[in-house]
């Protein structure tokens, strides 16, 4: 299913996470018998609500999943970022709750050996015990950071190797060792939580609710979709441009086979955080379904990175089912708004496509 993206949307964890993977038939991809390794992104130890951890429910379910198929040979590892201690994310994220619960252990990849791998020259240490799996599987948050733009499957690898080899990446820029990083660990399942991500930053704090989970198997292709729903174009972000380049994946999101399981139709609540509310203050909403106001959010986010946002002061923005047969002048943001003087269809439309129509204004 290398150009299949699996997506679905709504509010019900549970029951998304089982639906994409069984739409995507992940237990037939895992040979018998396989240790499988499931890195989820703990970066800080803080719950998934900050917008900076992958949700305890969806990794359950992914448990749940496997082990129906009998495939029971797990373990759940990850590398906090430096300073921060791996043990207290695993307590705090609600990951020790989860191993006591389905019997999977937990591992902290800073108390591992490492071994020294090579790739066009470059050198790092990479973890053993990630060297050991027959079978990852990689479950990042779809969220912003301040460094490469986005973050996703391919950075979220950073987790296995040792702290002083993160330094050394941050020395060397981060772009070109991440990329380089996939060619040497292969990643050959990606579970995407885009529940709630940061606007911008790794560490979270600025929560974006956007209820959707998506799948895949080509981390570049998962990229690629991640920068597309923050408002980025691929190669925006260096890394997805240098992993392609090397043949880690493709980052052809407009010929990828996107298929869409369910849409959503819960009603947005805005995050409290202040970039959040600041953005929200130029949108005139009215029972916007979460999916369509996220979408506008990342949207008005990527505007105020370009210092363009203060050109809708006057310009009013409405989106939302309450405005379903209503004609007003302003800007409609969905197929709800479809009254509205200039308005951008779809269900929701997607965030580069209001980026491109607010910037066209």
């Amino acid at each position: 299913m290398n150009n299949r993206i699996i997506t679905t949307y709504g509010q019900n964890l549970w029951k998304m996470t089982i639906d994409v993977l069984r739409k995507a038939e992940l237990e037939k991809m895992i040979p018998k018998g396989s240790y499988i390794g499931i890195k989820p992104n703990l970066v800080v130890a803080k719950p998934s609500s900050s917008g900076a951890t992958t949700s305890p429910i969806i990794v359950s379910a992914l448990i749940e999943y496997l082990k129906e198929y009998q495939h029971d040979n797990l373990v759940i590892l990850e590398s906090s970022w430096i300073g921060d201690s791996t043990n207290r994310a695993f307590k705090v994220c609600g990951y020790q709750d989860i191993s006591k619960k389905y019997n999977v252990p937990l591992f902290d990849i800073k108390q591992d050996t490492y071994t020294m791998k090579t790739f066009n020259g470059m050198k790092m240490e990479v973890s053993d015990k990630v060297l050991s799996l027959d079978f990852i599987i990689n479950v990042p948050v779809l969220k912003g950071h301040c460094q490469t733009l986005v973050t996703g499957a391919l950075k979220n690898m950073k987790g296995c190797i040792s702290d002083r080899e993160k330094r050394n990446f941050h020395t060397r820029g981060l772009h070109r060792p991440i990329a380089y990083l996939n060619k040497i660990i292969k990643q050959d399942f990606v579970l995407v939580d885009g529940i709630c991500g940061d606007l911008d930053f790794e560490e979270g704090g600025n929560p974006v609710q956007m209820n959707r989970i998506f799948c895949g198997t080509d981390p570049v292709l998962m990229d690629s979709y991640i920068a597309s729903n923050m408002g980025y174009r691929p190669y925006d972000v260096n890394y997805i441009k240098i992993a392609e380049e090397i043949g880690v994946g493709s980052a052809d999101i407009e010929n990828a086979d996107i298929i869409v399981l369910d849409k959503d139709e819960s009603i947005a609540k805005p995050s409290p955080s202040r970039k959040v509310q600041r953005l929200s203050q130029y949108v005139n909403e009215k029972d916007a379904c979460s999916a369509c106001y996220a979408n506008l959010i990342q949207a008005l986010a990527r505007l105020d990175d370009e210092g363009l946002l203060h050109q809708f002061k006057n310009n009013p923005i409405f989106i939302g089912q309450g405005y379903k047969a209503q004609e007003c002048d302003g800007l409609g943001i969905g197929k709800c708004t479809s009254g509205v003087d200039k308005n951008i269809g779809g269900c929701p439309p997607s965030t580069p496509a209001i980026l491109d129509f607010l910037k066209s204004i």
